[in-house]
């Protein structure tokens, strides 16, 4: 067991849920947000180094509780990994609707923002001061792809936020980071593996697939470094992906 604290947002599927289980394995103590009660109980399974904490990253009165029970169990956050996130069906500008636009970025950009706004107030306050904040990019902030402009627009605001709060959090030390993931193999990328998928060409072909143990362990990488050196930015994606020379 090991007294290091890690918060993961969006915790109960995906690469949330396979981050908290690395790090659950490896003895940290885990605290994993997301809005299904059951999903992040399942994560946590048994394990007396894992903490439950419901709620929607939208809602900064439930976040800040939700942060506020995590100080009072544990007394510090050593490392929020900021990833809860969502998607849209691929569509044409014209073909989105407003309401879909705002879904996404309330939980992208909105949700993320709250998060790391809770998690800098704790680390700015705890003693020994500092901490590190990991935010989930996307390589479509750099290559988008066709129909993406929700989640694009949303990804390309997650790297303003690192910026920023790279600068801010230099005072207290607390480092900031971002990873770009391409291509993991979730419940909802998982239908890009069983059919052919939509080509900047208008093509369609198979895109490979990364297992999402391989984004928990550069996480994990990411946690483990001393705050004298950060990881600004870093991408991961299956290899053989159409990402160099996308479009």
């Amino acid at each position: 067991m090991t007294d290091r604290t890690i918060l993961i947002t969006g915790a109960g599927s995906g690469i949330g849920r396979g981050t908290a289980e690395l790090f659950l394995a490896e003895g940290w103590r885990v605290a994993m947000l997301g809005r299904r009660e059951a999903a992040l109980a399942e994560t946590a399974g048994n394990r007396p180094n894992a903490l439950i904490l419901p709620c929607d990253v939208t809602d900064e009165e439930a976040v800040d509780t939700a942060f506020d029970r995590l100080a009072a169990t544990w007394g510090r956050l050593d490392v929020l990994f900021n990833n809860a996130g969502t998607t849209a069906a691929a569509a044409p500008i014209d073909e989105i609707p407003v309401e879909e636009w705002r879904r996404v970025c309330d939980v992208n950009i909105t949700g993320m923002f709250i998060a790391a706004r809770a998690a800098f107030r704790q680390m700015r306050r705890q003693s020994p001061q500092g901490g590190r904040i990991i935010n989930t990019g996307s390589i479509s902030a750099h290559a988008p792809r066709t129909g993406s402009t929700p989640y694009t627009v949303s990804k390309h605001a997650v790297t303003g936020l690192t910026r920023a709060l790279s600068l801010d959090g230099r005072p207290f030390d607390i480092a900031c980071g971002q990873i770009d993931i391409g291509n993991v193999l979730t419940e909802i990328t998982r239908q890009m593996a069983a059919r052919d998928v939509l080509q900047p060409d208008g093509t369609t072909a198979p895109e490979p697939m990364m297992d999402v143990s391989d984004v928990a362990r550069s996480v994990r990488h990411m946690a483990t470094l001393p705050l004298e050196a950060n990881v600004q930015f870093m991408t991961v994606m299956a290899t053989k992906m159409p990402y160099i020379g996308r479009g």
